[in-house]
């Protein structure tokens, strides 16, 4: 009897510690979002069990503005943080910025009617709201959001601005921008200015914000009675020089993300603030051609906590090639400090210092800075007033402030900032810029995200990665512009088979990772779920569109059906619509195809475009509307059908290909096709996994 009393004590406790578990989301024991933030050498404002109550924190940091912001990639966080800097320097504003997930949002309503909260909401894939913002979308989108007060309506005293960043390739462009503003409105919320709309698909994301800001200010000047001031650089944080420590000091990160990594023990859960360092099992060359590359690599997982299933995609956290790292140094007039350690602290108490500190100039600049990116043409003008003398001022200013001549000079060749500074500064040295506004005017270096080309069911701990190798030519550029990641991969593919020095495209990177943990044979890398997935049924029809590297995840699909087809489950017809340049440069896989057709047989298709072997071009569409007929056919057996690759085109193309097949066969007007197409994307019988 004393056993079973045992017994119950047990499940009980287990029953109420799931109970618990489910009423906090884990809250009171998830592992902290920012890794690094409990280092006790950080110092970067953090307190230990720190508020979730927004009102709580703007009354104690004395801030009368709070921006949201829900990032996937970063680049929401970036313009959340400009917004702060702008507010406070043109206009006296005490901004905060906030991720959406650090905050609990009953009480938005209690935000009095003299503050103001801005929204800045990346849509990612189909509609959906970024990682970070789920939480706050469900319940602000909700049947009946329950709020603190017992006001009618709740939001009636809120003010509120929102920008969202977009694509208008995917059917739902800027649907979480769209629909929050909606929602708050709804309840009663007053939205200040237009809710702003970047779209990154036709490339005008960051010129799409600048015309945005500017009425949105004048707009919040005239509800809140703000006076505009002479915008001054105001450091958000302090650097400080240890002369006590050097980079052989056990205390001081050389690119590790967190405190975990720098002990030399990382643990898991592994996520995308704290990547796992994946052995590569092997990696190879798929193109047959020598100007460019693709890789296949195949990472191991079997030491972490992560899992991924068919259809998921990988993250490669990247480090910057050595040469841009030292041209960046060098037009600071850095390089001779490089090694020298520094502390950073934020100098406001909702600043948050975007890596881990003590650290050296060289560690933030190779392994946290997004270095190579593009330049913004705001930053420019922030510049302007560190130029190195009065002729340099002046071109500086005339960049940042004219759109036109920006684009001319700067972005059409993809410059980023030290080229920037070198072309304007004619080679002089930018001594004068606080090393705090690189900081924050650069952004964060991000993780590369890659559709996972393996499949889960044959290889549930090794994840493979298919991808080109990025090296273009553009006009009035003398050196091709480089992929950041895809160039480390090759680095990395080069290290693995035999070259103890790999420098791809004369690129060199610390393959080694900090302080050689890595071992040139190692990748740091998370994993992200996705909804793109395979039926249920694996008896249901699939058509699978995939031209190059767009083939990832359906390399991913077909092993997953020959695998259940060798398990002896009963597979359905896969047609795959794969498109390359040649069948002798370029032809992913192509074993691997007629492999799986040995397993499949009639059961798997493969139609190939070779764009480049005949006069005429031929791509994934045309073939699409040459096999009308089956199509059809498929899809009144309701196939599930696919699209991977690049947005602007080629899926753009294959929707309306589809739609006009579909009105053809089936006798019905274009806009009842379009009207079937959509209803597809939106039973997910039509999924889509694109770029741009």
């Amino acid at each position: 009897m004393a056993e079973l009393d045992t017994l119950d004590i047990i499940v009980l406790a287990a029953i109420l510690l799931g109970t618990v578990a489910y009423f906090t989301k884990g809250k009171l024991w998830g592992v902290t979002k920012d890794p690094y933030a409990s280092s006790l050498a950080n110092a970067n404002g953090a307190k230990a069990g720190k508020t979730r109550n927004l009102i709580e924190k703007m009354d104690e940091s004395g801030k009368n503005c709070i921006i949201f912001y829900g990032s996937q990639t970063g680049t929401a966080e970036d313009y959340a943080s400009r917004l702060a800097k702008e507010g406070k320097s043109r206009f006296g504003l005490e901004t905060m910025v906030a991720d959406l997930e650090d905050y609990d949002y009953e009480n938005l309503d209690s935000v009095p009617s003299d503050k103001v909260v801005m929204f800045v909401l990346a849509t990612y894939g189909e509609g959906e709201p970024t990682d970070n913002a789920v939480d706050f979308y469900e319940f602000i989108t909700g049947d009946t959001p329950t709020f603190t007060e017992d006001s009618d309506p709740p939001l009636a005293n809120l003010n509120f601005v929102a920008f969202g960043l977009g694509n208008n390739t995917y059917e739902h462009y800027n649907s979480m921008v769209r629909n929050v503003t909606k929602a708050l409105e709804k309840l009663g919320a007053h939205r200040i200015g237009e809710a702003g709309e970047g779209d990154d698909g036709a490339g005008t994301m960051e010129e799409d914000f600048l015309a945005w800001k500017d009425p949105m200010w004048k707009a919040l000047q005239e509800k809140m009675g703000l006076e505009e001031r002479e915008a001054v650089y105001e450091p958000v944080f302090g650097i400080v020089e240890r002369d006590g420590l050097t980079k052989d000091s056990p205390e001081v990160y050389l690119g590790e993300p967190n405190k975990m990594h720098l002990d030399g023990s990382p643990k898991g859960p592994f996520n995308a603030h704290n990547p796992y360092i994946a052995p590569i099992n092997k990696s190879y060359e798929l193109f047959s051609v020598k100007d460019r590359n693709c890789l296949h690599m195949e990472v191991d997982v079997s030491g972490s906590n992560l899992s991924y299933q068919t259809g998921d995609h990988i993250a490669v956290w990247p480090t910057n090639p050595g040469e841009e790292v030292d041209r960046f140094l060098d037009v600071l007039s850095l390089t001779g400090k490089r090694n020298t350690v520094i502390s950073v602290k934020a100098l406001e108490p909702t600043a948050k210092v975007p890596f881990p500190t003590p650290t050296t100039y060289d560690a933030v600049v190779r392994y946290h800075m997004e270095i190579c990116s593009p330049v913004s043409r705001q930053f420019l003008a922030t510049l302007a007033a560190f130029a190195p003398d009065e002729e340099t001022k002046a071109e500086m200013t005339k960049l940042g402030g004219d759109k036109d001549y920006f684009h001319q000079k700067v972005n059409v060749h993809h410059l980023n900032i030290a080229r920037v500074l070198q072309t304007v500064g004619k080679g002089k040295k930018w001594t004068n810029v606080p090393f705090s506004a690189l900081i924050e005017g650069v952004t964060k270096l991000q993780p590369r995200y890659y559709s996972i080309s393996s499949s889960s069911l044959e290889h549930p701990k090794v994840i493979s990665i298919t991808a080109v190798v990025e090296s273009q030519h553009l006009p009035g550029r003398e050196d091709p512009f480089k992929g950041v990641a895809t160039n480390y991969l090759l680095a990395l593919k080069e290290k693995q088979n035999g070259d103890p020095s790999p420098t791809p495209f004369g690129l060199s990177y610390e393959i080694t990772g900090p302080r050689n943990r890595y071992d040139g044979i190692h990748v740091p890398v998370h994993v992200r779920h996705s909804n793109f997935k395979l039926p249920s049924d694996p008896t249901k029809p699939v058509i699978l569109v995939g031209p190059g590297t767009g083939v990832a995840p359906f390399r991913g699909f077909v092993r997953e059906r020959v695998k259940q087809a060798q398990n002896g489950e009963t597979v359905g017809k896969t047609i795959l619509f794969f498109g390359c340049r040649k069948r002798s440069e370029d032809f992913l896989y192509e074993k691997e195809w007629e492999e799986a057709k040995q397993v499949l047989g009639d059961n798997f298709e493969l139609v190939v475009a070779f764009s480049r072997e005949g006069a005429k071009k031929v791509y994934v569409q045309h073939l699409l509307k040459q096999r009308a007929e089956e199509i059809n056919d498929l899809l009144l057996k309701k196939a599930y059908f696919y699209v991977c690759g690049d947005a602007a085109n080629m899926a753009r193309e294959v929707n309306t290909v589809l739609g006009q097949i579909l009105a053809e066969k089936r006798g019905i007007s274009d806009s009842k096709a379009e009207e079937i197409v959509k209803n597809m994307r939106a039973a997910n019988q039509y999924q889509e996994d694109v770029w741009s």
